[in-house]
């Protein structure tokens, strides 16, 4: 028989996060009860859990879920896991449109598991909302995750589905990895196609800032996710279609974000 004191005491790689979501108890929970042995059910699922985190599967995979912003989203292999930085991106765009009675059409490219669109269409009920991903996987978890129920998702490669309409936002967080990059080998549990971009990690984002012009209404923006050393090459690339370049910093302080207005 085993404790969950016995559990804590015993060194295993995120284990206090592991016993609350095996056992659904709070941190202070098991504090306070810290002399609860575990059934033999819920022993055999925290030592798989145990094992899988050992083995360096990542704990937001593991419970099937990860907080962003204000929400809580279901996770899984399909999808990146959420980061902190990416919050960065919803500041901006409710910034961008302060005014909670103006409509805005927004289009959130490569939506992953949804955080973005879902994030935006909770706090902009007003707001028409547009989500694409090519991965059938990753949409089914977007759309596991809506819960304003109003979003529209599409499948399909960047602008592939996306037929004539028009927006006055364009938010994507695209792959931006260099495809050798060494950071990878910790991230080997998340779908690769979702993090690199060829050799210099821009493939995806030119594709991007090429074709948004045809698809942004009159002074609509463009708002992209970066590597912290690309945000030159990516200023350069807008420059021909687009002004009002705005570039920003992560809660890091290293190069994150940038935003640009469509020329007209």
């Amino acid at each position: 028989m085993k404790t969950i004191q016995d559990y804590l005491n015993s060194g295993a790689i995120d284990i206090a996060p592991l016993l609350c979501s095996v056992l659904n108890k709070t941190s202070v929970e098991l504090i306070t009860q810290n002399g609860y042995v575990l059934t033999p059910n819920e022993k055999q699922t925290l030592d798989g859990f145990i094992k899988q985190r050992t083995d360096g599967v990542p704990f937001s995979y593991i419970s099937g879920h990860q907080g962003f912003y204000h929400l809580d989203f279901k996770v899984d292999p399909n999808t990146l896991i959420p980061r902190p930085e990416t919050e960065l991106l919803i500041d901006i765009a409710l910034d961008l449109f302060p005014d909670k009675g103006r409509p805005c059409r927004l289009l959130d490219l490569g939506t992953g598991s949804g955080i973005i669109a879902v994030t935006l269409a909770d706090k902009n009920p007003h707001w028409v909302v547009l989500a694409s991903d090519y991965s059938a996987g990753a949409l089914a978890v977007a759309k596991s995750n809506d819960v304003t129920n109003r979003i529209v998702f599409l499948q399909g490669s960047w602008f592939e589905p996306i037929n004539d309409q028009c927006f006055d936002l364009i938010i994507s967080n695209p792959p931006y990895i260099e495809e050798n990059d060494a950071y990878l080998q910790d991230l080997t549990y998340e779908p690769i196609s979702a993090l690199t971009a060829g050799k210099d990690g821009l493939n995806d984002i030119k594709i991007i800032i090429n074709q948004a012009p045809n698809y942004l209404s009159k002074n609509g923006f463009l708002l992209l996710e970066h590597g912290f050393d690309q945000q030159d090459r990516i200023v350069k690339l807008l420059a021909e279609n687009f002004t009002n370049i705005q570039t920003f910093k992560d809660y890091n302080a290293k190069d994150r974000a940038i935003l640009a207005q469509v020329k007209q």
